[in-house]
């Protein structure tokens, strides 16, 4: 079967960011889905190498998926990789892998080996966007158990993301903590994002404020280009540490493996490369006792179905991400869906993803700037002095 189009859609949910999609055709005419991650303002960037990549594509034979992602980082991008490309290639990896399944009859588990388990436990994220205070946050989170989720992950940090933050900040934090668990009970695991931004001394101190609340981890404490920070975090704490969101090679991985500076890893199956190349990094962290929780800030659809097949595939697996503010702007949008209740996703047992969009609707919601993102100016910048600057903070994850 060899490729003949190669197209790339944006959708517009109204909030968060565009999502990017890619639809692979073959001669024969089967075709397949995959989704490529993207941050809020530069999603373009990444529909950028999928143009790019797109007449390279066509005539190649489908099944060959390694060889093309191997040859894609050889050829094309000279071996200089960025996240942009990977975003892009894991889009077409996993489209291809959907192409596959369908020819073969088979869903993508079964393909790779078959389920090790029966559903996809979730957790809920998203849910705390634009929330206007601690108690707005608080009764957010409650609505969210309502809906039968038992794990919620959010940041509870105010302000512009920094190494050194004012100790109100970590006040503010301890209390926006303190007012889910008391909103939520204490059978819900709350999920603590520091999205990559704490000196090592801040993260361990607001870590240590956090743990009579019963965190169930603290996610991303320190800058990832320095690992020894976020090793240094992890000495000094029970709590489970979380990272990989921002590292996106096997070789990206194996420093942070060996230096033993996190108990679980989250790397995103529409940024590393896809399909194989996650099933790479889960089997590089199982030697070394690290659990697997993939980041999925991609749509409950395509990318939610590829996350879920690889963590049916996981042995080390734990648990996985779900945007539920994306869940109802995109419903309109499969033609062919998920099983989502109760905190669970069913593993898709019809053909390829299990997942299928409608073209239509995707052309009735195209790429728009979505309002909120800037840059801060000198107000902001810490010590904060007067009131702050129009800058505002964009959801991110």
């Amino acid at each position: 079967m060899k490729i003949a189009r190669v197209e790339s859609f944006f959708f517009n949910p109204g909030r968060a960011k565009n999502l990017l999609f890619v639809r692979i055709e073959t001669e024969s005419g089967i075709y397949g889905w995959g989704e490529g991650y993207v941050t809020a303002g530069k999603e373009k960037v990444v529909a950028a190498y999928v143009d790019a990549i797109a007449p390279l594509l066509i005539g190649r034979e489908i099944w060959n998926i390694r060889q093309l992602a191997q040859t894609l980082l050889d050829d094309f991008s000279i071996r200089r990789t960025s996240v942009d490309f990977l975003c892009a290639l894991s889009a077409v990896e996993i489209a291809s892998w959907d192409i596959v399944g369908k020819r073969a009859g088979l869903p993508v588990h079964k393909l790779l080996g078959g389920a090790v388990r029966e559903k996809i436990r979730v957790y809920a994220n998203g849910w705390w966007f634009g929330a206007s205070s601690i108690d707005d946050t608080a009764n957010r989170a409650a609505a969210v158990v309502a809906q039968g989720y038992d794990a919620l992950k959010w940041d509870p940090i105010p302000g512009p993301w920094r190494n050194y933050v004012d100790p109100k900040d970590l006040d503010h934090a301890v209390e926006n903590v303190r007012a889910v668990r008391e909103a939520v009970g204490p059978n819900v695991e709350l999920l603590i994002d520091g999205h990559r931004r704490l000196s090592p001394n801040h993260a361990i101190r607001l870590i240590e404020r956090l743990r009579e609340f019963g965190i169930a981890w603290y996610e991303e404490p320190c800058p990832p280009e320095n690992l020894d920070l976020t090793a240094e975090v992890r000495r000094t704490t029970n709590v489970p540490i979380v990272s990989g969101e921002a590292l996106y090679t096997k070789e990206q991985y194996l420093p942070l493996f060996e230096k033993r500076a996190a108990d679980i890893i989250n790397p995103d199956i529409s940024a590393v490369g896809g399909i194989l190349a996650m099933l790479d990094i889960a089997a590089l962290a199982q030697p070394h006792s690290i659990a697997v929780s993939p980041h999925n800030f991609n749509s409950p659809i395509v990318g939610l179905a590829a996350t879920v097949h690889l963590s049916a595939l996981v042995t080390n697996f734990t648990i996985a991400e779900l945007f539920v503010n994306l869940v109802e702007p995109t419903r309109e949008l499969a033609l062919q869906g998920l099983t989502i209740a109760d905190g669970y996703v069913d593993i898709p047992d019809t053909p390829g993803l299990g997942v299928d969009l409608d073209v239509e609707v995707l052309r009735r919601h195209p790429y728009q700037p979505l309002s909120g993102k800037g840059l801060r100016d000198h107000r902001d910048e810490f010590p904060r002095r007067g009131p702050p600057s129009t800058f505002k903070i964009a959801a991110t994850a």
